[in-house]
């Protein structure tokens, strides 16, 4: 699976990087067609102390799951947005296996 990340407003060090890259590795554990995922990782300049926006897109055949969250660091959000992702991807799993053995 492909991973593509983009930092918006800041530069990302190397192990953000690495964090976010295996997280959404460890996606494919849950959903075999996975054929890529995109991360935008923002930063918006308000007094907030939640101001670190996590945003996961992931594209499987037929569909996108798409989650956004809004944390103090990108570490709890990816990792928030991964637990929602696993949920999605069993879900969609399920879907697609009940449609196969109808």
């Amino acid at each position: 699976m492909k991973v593509f990340i983009q930092s918006v407003n800041f530069n990302a060090d190397s192990d953000l990087l690495k964090y976010v890259e295996t997280k959404v590795q460890g996606l494919s554990k849950f959903h075999n067609k996975i054929i890529d995922a995109e991360v935008f990782l923002k930063v918006q300049n308000t007094s907030d102390k939640e101001n670190k926006i996590s945003e996961v897109k992931i594209n499987i055949p037929g569909s996108e799951l798409i989650v956004k969250k809004e944390t103090k660091s990108f570490e709890e959000g990816i990792s928030i947005c991964m637990d929602s992702l696993k949920r999605q991807l069993k879900k969609s799993k399920e879907k697609l296996r009940d449609s196969m053995s109808i």
